[in-house]
């Protein structure tokens, strides 16, 4: 990835800073989840989604047993080795358990995510982060130039209407 493209991702992801969290969401300044964020911040840089998620419920990774989220990331995101700016850092809380946080990076120590009971923010990338990382991966480069932020795509719409 292009430090030109890392710059943007990070960018991006940090005009979602504060947004609060709410599940399924993808909003920037009304709601979000980690995955809604991850998505806000495609839309932003690399332009429409190439697919939109099925609902899912706050425990879908334990009650489906799907790893749902980590083939979703090798479908459309680039793997990559070690935490570097602007990659996308995918968490799972066990061993043998299904991927279900997902994190931008904006520094080898750092990362910017979204989660329950929190608004989106910048935090330090801790040992506790660490152990539980399952998957780096990268955006791929944008076609035709970087895009500008679609606004309200993939957005539940009591969000919408709240907005």
């Amino acid at each position: 990835m292009s430090s030109d493209l890392a710059m943007r991702i990070v960018a991006e992801a940090r005009a979602w800073i504060g947004t609060p969290y709410a599940h399924q969401a993808s909003l920037k300044g009304v709601g979000c989840d980690c995955l809604g964020l991850l998505r806000g911040v495609w839309r932003g840089v690399i332009g429409t989604e190439p697919e939109a998620p099925a609902p899912y419920a706050p425990d879908w990774a334990e009650a489906g047993g799907e790893d749902a989220l980590m083939r979703a990331a090798t479908r459309w995101l680039v793997p990559a080795e070690g935490i570097e700016t602007g990659r996308v850092l995918v968490f799972r809380w066990r061993d043998g358990l299904p991927a279900k946080h997902c994190a931008i990076a904006t520094a080898p120590d750092a990362m910017i995510q979204a989660h329950d009971g929190a608004r989106v923010c910048e935090v330090t990338i801790p040992p506790f982060w660490r152990r539980r990382l399952a998957g780096v991966f990268g955006f791929p480069p944008p076609r035709g130039g970087l895009a500008r932020d679609k606004g309200r795509a993939g957005v539940p719409l009591s969000l919408v209407e709240r907005g």
